[in-house]
């Protein structure tokens, strides 16, 4: 398709994610109390999305008008943060795009926001802000050193018609998902195009790993906020994976050094609060990846559950979780291990106290005097 084909965007804006994991859970209906009207919970408003399941709303919060900098200036942008149960919270910057730009001037725009110094700074901003104001409201509040960003290209209007089919598997459209200013080759265009969603003709998703583009002639943003919380399961079973990879880093250690001691304990197994470490931090992942599983919950097969399962395969979500299930199993085996080797101990410290009091017994039997 010939980019000059392609008419003018007339309305459309690039709505900037920056995804923190800030908590192991939040308490939504505190956040609510805390931040008071200023806060609102999500609901998704497309024909049959009832049938996407939101079991606890994340918390919406208008967080007003900011100056963005950008190369070519400050831009004035509206910011959004939206507060997860399973302790991610986001900050969305939506980025206006002026009535007329021709669409191949996308392409560098839309690079020069994937990656921007300025949005990762007035994001971390804004974040700072709302930890504090939400604070109480957070179990075991931190602030991991990693974040997941995304960008979707959001257009509700084009200047005139336009073939969204074509345009879906056009090369300019490939160039500005992944941000290159360059002709791709078929192959690469036809991957990063691969994802891509149509419901009545005049709308369009084309899902890519790092942003989306979102055709929307109704206005509804339910497409972008299910990529939104695709992208903070992503974060979070990131982070989970992070904690059990240092889970197992700090027991092969423990394990190493009680080796190298060469100690020989009879009555204490010198594994025992190793062991319960092990044990707590098993039960806690299993209850916080649950949580992250049922942030959203597909109960039939309709528009919005293809998108939103297209885009967890493209995001490579499952990929995540199954490393953070192997790595629980791996932890969970540890543990069994252990606490095999903590029961032998405390059987032979039992049976070493049985046979010092028959000992005893034999030894005080046979002293004088003794009765």
């Amino acid at each position: 398709m010939n980019p000059e084909s392609i008419p003018a965007v007339e309305a459309a804006e690039l709505l900037c994610y920056r995804i923190f994991d800030i908590a192991n859970e939040i308490d939504l209906v505190a956040v609510q109390r805390r931040l008071q009207a200023d806060a609102r919970r999500l609901k998704l408003s497309r024909e049959n999305s009832q049938y996407l399941q939101l079991p606890d709303p994340p918390v919406t919060v208008e967080l007003g008008r900011h100056g963005l900098e950008l190369p070519g200036g400050t831009r004035q942008v509206e910011a959004v943060g939206r507060i997860f149960t399973h302790g991610a919270a986001s900050i969305i910057l939506r980025v206006p795009v002026e009535a007329g730009t021709p669409f191949e001037a996308l392409v560098p725009f839309a690079d020069g926001l994937y990656d921007s110094p300025g949005v990762d700074a007035l994001a971390a901003q804004l974040m700072a802000r709302l930890r504090e104001d939400i604070r109480d409201a957070c179990e075991s509040p931190h602030l991991w050193e990693q974040t997941e960003s995304y960008t979707v290209t959001y257009v509700q209007r084009f200047a005139g018609p336009v073939d969204l089919q074509a345009l879906s598997q056009s090369e300019v459209l490939a160039r500005l998902l992944v941000g290159e200013p360059e002709p791709l080759s078929a192959p690469e265009r036809e991957s990063v195009t691969s994802t891509r969603f149509s419901y009545r003709g005049d709308d369009l998703v084309v899902v890519d790993w790092n942003a989306a583009f979102v055709v929307e002639p109704s206005g509804s943003r339910d497409i972008p906020d299910i990529l939104e919380i695709g992208n903070a399961q992503l974060l979070e079973f990131r982070f989970y994976d992070d904690l059990l990879e240092r889970e197992l880093q700090l027991t092969y250690d423990t394990l190493q050094a009680e080796r190298n001691q060469g100690r020989t304990r009879v009555f204490r197994s010198p594994y025992s609060r190793l062991s319960k470490r092990l044990l707590t931090t098993v039960l806690e992942t299993n209850e916080f990846v649950e949580r992250v599983e049922n942030s959203l919950k597909v109960i039939a097969d309709f528009y919005l559950a293809k998108v939103f399962e297209g885009s967890v395969r493209r995001l490579r979500v499952h990929a995540w979780k199954e490393s953070v299930t192997r790595k629980q199993q791996l932890l969970n085996q540890t543990y069994q291990l252990l606490r095999g080797e903590v029961d032998t101990t405390r059987a032979l410290s039992l049976e070493a106290a049985v046979v010092i009091l028959i000992v005893l017994e034999l030894v005080f039997a046979l002293l004088p005097g003794h009765r």
